[in-house]
Formats: C-alpha cells, structure tokens, sequence
C-alpha cells in the first residue's frame, strides 16, 4: 500500500467516525430540545422585532412590543427548563472541541481543548433571562437587539456542539447575515466575559 492510500484510507476512517460522532451529538440535542418549540418562539421574537422596528405608527409599534413581551417569557421559561433538563446528560457526553479542525474523539484525547456544553447553556439562560428582563433598563430596540443577539450566541454553540464551530458560523451567517464576532460585541458585557472564560474566545 503506497502512501496516498494509506493517507486516504486514514481520512476516510476519519470522516466515517466524525459522522457517526456528528449524529450521536445531534440525537442528544433533540432529544432533549424535543419537549420545547424554542426554535419556534425565537422565530417568532425576531420576526416580532423586525415587525415592531419598521412600524411607523407609534400606538401600533408600542402594541406589538407589548405583545412580544409573552413570547419573551416564554422562551427564558423554555430555555430555562431545557438547561435544567440537559444538565443530567453525563459529561463525557457534552464535551465541546475549541480545536481549530473537527476530529472525531477529540474531547476524550485532548478534554483540556474545549469546554462543557452544559455550562455553556447555563451562561445563555442567564444572558437570555437578563436581557428579557431588561434590568439595564434598555429601549425597547437596544432590549431586542441585545436579546436576539443572546439567542443567536446560544444557536452558534448548539450548532458548534453538533457540527464544529466553522459550521456553526457558517449557519449563523447564512440564516441571519451576521458574523460571529459581531453577535459578541451585541450580547450582555457578563455574557460576552463568562463565554470568554469559557470558551477561550
């Protein structure tokens, strides 16, 4: 066997087993995100905000963030339950890879690369709960840019968990036309210092 078949017959064992890790992770997440519609309630926050930030009438504009303000609850009441919820996952389970390549196993080789995901979620429930309370007392806008920015971080991390974090960049930029590093400076200053620590970002 020459050396680009040994080379191919490796990268092939390679990407079969970070498959078959990938849709381990992904089974995880939705068995545990099966009981609650927070990809559905985001969906509705951030169409809500875009509705109440083009509103012209301003009655009408006050109205629809008032009605927001249920759907806001409900997802910090969600959120907080899936975390509570994912937090009995054991943690050989929920290791996430800070290496810059994906490679399967690499949480069990290398633990100290990476960080737990349910620590990550507890960081986003704080930051999600936080900012729907709005104890900053932000405007309205600044509150749903801050929110939505909190959302978005915790969709990069499951996505990071499941995919790798190139992935998961790639998504947020595709679904909502925002860069990573540009979600960060948006998220709560506590936020953005317990991600950091965690994640070495």
């Amino acid at each position: 066997m020459d050396i680009l078949t040994l080379a191919l017959a490796v990268l092939l064992g390679l990407a079969f087993l970070h498959s078959r890790e990938q849709k381990k992770r992904i089974a995880l997440l939705s068995q545990h995100l099966g009981p609650y519609q927070i990809e559905a309630t985001m969906e509705k926050l951030t169409q809500g905000y875009l509705r109440a930030l083009g509103e012209t009438d301003a009655a009408r504009r006050d109205q629809i963030w008032q009605w927001l303000v249920t759907a806001e609850s409900s997802i910090v009441s969600q959120f907080d339950r899936f975390t509570q919820d994912f937090a009995k996952v054991e943690a050989s389970a929920t290791r996430v890879s800070t290496l810059p390549i994906a490679l399967p196993g690499a949480h069990r080789w290398w633990p100290g690369a990476g960080f737990d995901l349910r620590e990550a979620l507890r960081i986003h429930a704080r930051g999600i709960a936080e900012a729907a309370a709005n104890h900053a007392n932000r405007s309205p806008r600044d509150k749903a840019y801050t929110l939505t920015a909190e959302l978005f971080l915790m969709q990069h991390t499951c996505h990071w968990f499941c995919r790798s974090r190139g992935i998961a960049s790639a998504r947020l930029w595709r679904r909502h036309q925002t860069r990573h590093d540009q979600v960060l400076a948006a998220v709560d200053p506590l936020t953005r210092r317990a991600y950091g620590e965690l994640t070495g970002l």
